[in-house]
């Protein structure tokens, strides 16, 4: 029978093994099996489902920032010619006067001039440096061939980074 015969097998390698030593007998030792290897592909829909949800979103997000990035580019431009450009209060106004064309509406801001103008830069970035403070440089600068004292670059930048308008 059969419980016979795996006894008379086992008392045969016993006596196989009979007279060898350690090292003889750990060669004797089949090796391991190397395990499958792993799939690094997702094994349920879930995972997929959640692959393809992080990828739109951050299609999304990157489409995002690139359409924020074309509607500021007029900022990036303008501190990029405001950091070349003399402190002469005529050209500072230009630049000015360009930047808010390029972040409003033509027909809001083409036709404003002197204290209109100065209140509108100051309600376009919260505060009260044009109407009361140097940039009234800026409403006469256009009509005076004169330079004004006052250091108007560094109220213009913050004008520049700060206001809020249609394409902000």
């Amino acid at each position: 029978n059969r419980a016979d015969l795996c006894r008379q097998a086992a008392i045969a390698m016993i006596d196989a093994w009979d007279g060898l030593n350690l090292t003889e007998l750990i060669d004797l030792l089949e090796p391991v099996p190397d395990p499958a290897p792993v799939s690094m592909l997702p094994q349920t829909a879930g995972w997929l489902w959640l692959g393809a949800i992080l990828l739109v979103i951050i299609g999304v997000g990157c489409w995002r920032f690139l359409l924020w990035r074309r509607k500021t580019a007029y900022r990036r431009e303008a501190l990029a010619e405001l950091a070349s450009c003399p402190n002469d209060p005529q050209r500072l106004a230009e630049l000015l006067r360009r930047t808010a064309l390029s972040a409003y509406a033509r027909q809001d801001v083409a036709a404003l001039h002197g204290p209109d103008w100065l209140t509108f830069l100051d309600h376009a970035y919260g505060g009260t440096d044009f109407s009361d403070g140097p940039g009234k440089a800026i409403a006469e600068a256009p009509y005076k061939k004169t330079s004004s004292g006052a250091d108007l670059k560094p109220l213009i930048r913050i004008w520049i980074k700060r206001h809020k308008g249609a394409a902000a």
